[in-house]
């Protein structure tokens, strides 16, 4: 592929000195060829630890515990209230200090790596927007329906996952999906643990190359076209899963 458009860049480059490098040198096309697969894996594992959060949580707020209930709410507002790049700076820099490492041939190396806390503290933060949009779905289905679920003999717990959440979820895609574009955002943030992801990867071209405009119109179609497919998806999800009262 390159060897197609490389010609075109150079020429561009020539002519115009717009410096679309990454098109048309393989060393820096490789870069962002890598830095686009981080950044696809660290918003799929993100946008997936999320929603196993959010699920969790919401089923975890209406605990006959009240511990249990407090550990969320506390957990909620810890969350929604404090900037996600602090949460992920004291994830990679307390937390990351505190958990084991292992010898790697003379030096030491955490378990847990920089990409592993930034889908670790992402997930969380989402996650805490998630429990509370998945309560106000299932605060929307009819306790009759619970109780028709009570009378079968189902468990709470079997009531959530077979009866109540795939309805409540079904009322929860549109703000769902506005929570998780803004988590794809968000991701950008990694850059500052180091995470090789676009937003990273771009800053090292432009230093290499001194093509900053030409990185960030890169980045900016970039994310745009990565936002346009997942609300798509999104959409597409949502109009195939509505039922009439449900959303």
């Amino acid at each position: 592929m390159l060897d197609a458009i490389a010609p075109f860049f150079e020429k561009l480059y020539d002519d115009t000195g717009w410096n679309f490098i990454v098109f048309y040198e393989q060393y820096e096309y490789d870069r962002l060829i890598e830095g686009i697969g981080v950044t696809i894996q660290l918003i799929i594992a993100s946008l997936v630890f999320s929603l196993v959060v959010g699920i969790v949580g919401a089923w975890a707020q209406g605990a006959k515990s009240a511990i249990v209930r407090y550990v969320i709410a506390g957990y909620i507002q810890v969350f929604r209230n404090t900037p996600p790049f602090v949460q992920i700076l004291f994830f990679y820099f307390v937390l990351g200090n505190l958990t084991p490492s292992y010898d790697a041939g003379g030096y030491q190396v955490a378990w847990i790596g920089n990409f592993g806390w930034a889908v670790i503290s992402l997930g969380f933060f989402a996650g805490a927007f998630n429990v509370e949009i998945f309560r106000s779905g299932i605060e929307a289905v009819p306790n009759t329906t619970r109780e028709a679920a009570d009378a079968l003999g189902y468990t709470r717990l079997k009531s959530y996952i077979h009866i109540v959440f795939p309805l409540a979820f079904r009322v929860c895609l549109p703000a769902l999906n506005n929570n998780l574009v803004n988590l794809l955002k968000t991701t950008t943030l990694a850059y500052g643990i180091a995470v090789p992801e676009m937003m990273y990867t771009a800053n090292q071209i432009w230093s290499d190359n001194v093509n900053v405009s030409e990185m960030m119109i890169l980045l900016f179609f970039f994310y745009i076209g990565l936002v346009s497919v997942l609300v798509y998806g999104m959409h597409k999800w949502e109009r195939q899963m509505k039922i009439p009262g449900y959303g």
